[in-house]
C-alpha cells in the first residue's frame, strides 16, 4: 500500500486547523509556489539582517503597520548602520556608491499583486498581530505567512501563490471578508 503524501498533507492541515481555530490561532494558507528569482541591484541578505541580526521587518518595512505597502527602506536608514558596519562588503561598497550619488538603489517588486486587488499590509497587520496581542518581536512569523520563510532567504523570492484562490481560503480560514468588493477595486 502506497502512502499519498498529499493525503497525509491534507489531513495535517484539516488538524492543524482545527487545533489552532480552537485554541484562538490563526490558520497560515497552504500552498506554495516556485516564482523566479527577480535580479535586484544588490542582493539584499534577508537571512543575515533577520535572522542572525534580529532586525524586526517592521525596522525596514516602516510603512506595513499603517498603509497599503509595506515600503522599501530608504537608502538613509540602510546607512545607518553600513556607515560603521561591514564597510569592507561589496554589497555594502555597492550601497554605498548609490548613497554618495543621492540615489536609492532601484528594487524590482518580488511579492506583487494585480492592479485589481486591493491588499493592505496595515489591516492583516491589525488582525493577525496588533488585535491579538501576538508579540510584535514575532512579526516575522505572520510576515511570512504570504512571504514564506524570508529569515533563510538572501534575495526574497515568491514561495507562495498569492492568488485569489489562496487568497480565499486564509479569508476562510481566519474569518476574512467574503465580498469581492473588500479586495476588488
Amino acid at each position: 500500500m502506497a502512502v499519498n503524501i498529499n493525503k497525509i498533507l491534507i489531513l495535517f492541515s484539516v488538524v492543524f486547523f482545527s487545533v489552532t481555530i480552537f485554541a484562538g490561532e490563526v490558520f497560515p494558507p497552504g500552498g506554495e509556489h516556485e516564482g523566479k528569482n527577480v535580479e535586484q541591484p544588490i542582493e539584499f541578505p534577508h537571512n543575515i539582517h533577520v535572522k542572525d541580526n534580529k532586525i524586526n521587518c517592521m525596522y525596514c518595512h516602516t510603512y506595513a503597520r499603517r498603509s497599503k505597502v509595506a515600503g522599501i527602506p530608504p537608502t538613509s536608514k540602510c546607512m545607518g548602520c553600513h556607515k560603521i558596519i561591514a564597510t569592507d562588503k561589496p554589497r555594502i561598497q555597492k550601497l554605498t556608491e548609490y548613497w554618495e550619488k543621492k540615489q536609492s538603489p532601484k528594487w524590482k517588486k518580488v511579492h506583487d499583486v494585480p492592479d485589481f486587488v486591493h491588499f493592505t499590509h496595515e489591516r492583516h497587520l491589525k488582525k493577525f498581530v496588533f488585535d491579538r496581542d501576538f508579540p510584535v518581536e514575532n512579526v516575522k512569523e505572520v510576515c511570512a505567512f504570504c512571504h514564506g520563510d524570508v529569515e533563510n532567504m538572501t534575495v526574497a523570492h515568491k514561495v507562495k501563490p498569492l492568488n485569489m484562490g489562496w487568497c480565499k481560503s486564509c479569508h476562510e480560514a481566519n474569518g476574512g471578508p467574503g465580498d469581492c468588493w473588500k479586495c476588488h477595486k
